[in-house]
C-alpha cells in the first residue's frame, strides 16, 4: 500500500512534467500511438466514472446553499469562454477544423484538474468541486447549443450526435460512478484515494494519442494554436477573477471562479472533436491539456505566495 501511495504522489504531483514528456515522445515517435485513437472515448469514460465516485449528496446540497456563487461561476464558464474562443477564431482566421476545435474547447465545462489547482492555490475547494459537477452535468445540452451558435458558419455541427455523445461520455459514466459509491459506501474511499493518479494517467494517454495523430500539423500550426490557447486561457483566468470580485466575492472565492472559468475539460473536447470533426479539430484541446496545467501550476504557486492579488 505504501508503494501505491508513493506512486500516486509521484504521478499526481509531477503531472505537468509527465504530460510534457509523454507529448514529446508521441510527437517524435507518432507511429507507436496513432492507432490508439479508438481508446480515447472509453478512457475519458473512466475519468468521468471516477468523478462520479467522488461525488456525494453534500456536493449537490452546496448548490442550494450557495446558489449565487454557483450561478455566477457556471454563467461565466459558458458565456465568456465560448465567446472568447469565437473572437480568437475570427481574429486568427483559422480553417474550419481548427475553428471548431477552439470553439469546442471554449464550450466545454471545467475539468477535474481545476479542483487540484484550486486546492494548491488555497481557493474554495468545495465551491470548485460543485462548479465542476454542475457545469459537467449541464454540458450535454450546452455544448451542442453553443457549437451550433458559434461554429456552424465554419463547419456542419451535428447537434443531436453531439448531445448523444456527451450523454454517453459524461452523464452515463458519472451516474455509474454515483451508483458504485452508493453500493460500496465508505469502502469506496480507499479506491478514491488513487483516482487522481488514474485520471492523470488517462489524460496523459489521451493527449499523447492526439499529439501523435497531429504530429505533422503541430510542426506547421502548433505555435499558432499554442498562442491562441494561451490567450484564451489568460482571458478566462483574468476575467473570471475580476468579475467575481466585482460581484462581491472575497478573494478566496474569486480565485476559485478564476480557475474554474479558465481551465476547461480538454479531455472531453478531445474526445468530441475526434468523434465528430477530425483529429485536427482535437489539436487545440490537446495543446490546452498541456498548457492549462502549466499556467494553473504557476498561478497556484503565485497565489500561495501572494494570496491577495492576481
Amino acid at each position: 500500500m505504501k508503494l501505491l501511495k508513493n506512486l500516486n504522489y509521484v504521478i499526481t504531483n509531477f503531472f505537468t512534467i509527465w504530460i510534457i514528456l509523454f507529448s514529446l515522445t508521441a510527437f517524435y515517435y507518432p507511429n507507436h500511438f496513432k492507432g490508439l485513437t479508438g481508446l480515447i472515448v472509453p478512457t475519458l469514460g473512466i475519468i468521468m466514472f471516477g468523478m462520479g465516485m467522488t461525488l456525494t449528496i453534500h456536493d449537490f446540497r452546496r448548490v442550494l446553499a450557495r446558489p449565487g456563487d454557483v450561478y455566477i461561476g457556471v454563467l461565466l464558464q459558458y458565456l465568456l469562454m465560448p465567446l472568447g474562443a469565437f473572437i480568437l477564431v475570427k481574429v486568427f482566421n483559422l480553417n474550419e477544423f481548427l475553428a471548431a476545435g477552439i470553439i469546442l474547447l471554449g464550450s466545454c465545462p471545467g475539468g477535474t484538474a481545476s479542483n487540484v489547482i484550486t486546492y494548491l492555490a488555497r481557493g474554495d475547494l468545495a465551491l470548485s468541486v460543485t462548479l465542476t459537477s454542475v457545469s459537467t452535468i449541464l454540458s450535454p445540452v450546452l455544448i451542442p447549443v453553443l457549437m451550433y451558435f458559434y461554429a456552424s458558419q465554419w463547419i456542419e455541427v451535428p447537434v443531436i450526435k453531439l448531445f448523444i455523445s456527451s450523454v454517453q461520455i459524461v452523464i452515463i459514466p458519472v451516474l455509474l460512478g454515483l451508483g458504485a459509491r452508493a453500493i460500496l459506501k465508505d469502502r469506496v474511499n480507499t479506491f478514491n484515494e488513487f483516482l487522481p493518479s488514474i485520471s492523470t494517467v488517462a489524460i496523459i494517454f489521451i493527449v499523447g494519442v492526439i499529439v501523435a495523430a497531429n504530429s505533422t500539423a503541430i510542426s506547421t500550426t502548433g505555435p499558432k494554436i499554442l498562442l491562441i490557447v494561451v490567450i484564451h486561457n489568460f482571458f478566462g483566468l483574468v476575467a473570471g477573477y475580476y468579475i467575481a470580485k466585482l460581484s462581491g466575492m472575497d478573494n478566496i472565492r474569486a480565485k476559485t471562479i478564476s480557475i474554474e472559468v479558465g481551465m476547461q475539460n480538454s479531455g472531453l473536447a478531445v474526445a468530441l472533436a475526434n468523434l465528430h470533426f477530425s483529429a485536427l479539430a482535437a489539436l487545440p484541446a490537446a495543446i490546452a491539456s498541456v498548457w492549462h496545467n502549466i499556467s494553473g501550476s504557476i498561478l497556484a504557486w503565485w497565489w500561495r505566495r501572494s494570496p491577495g492579488s492576481l
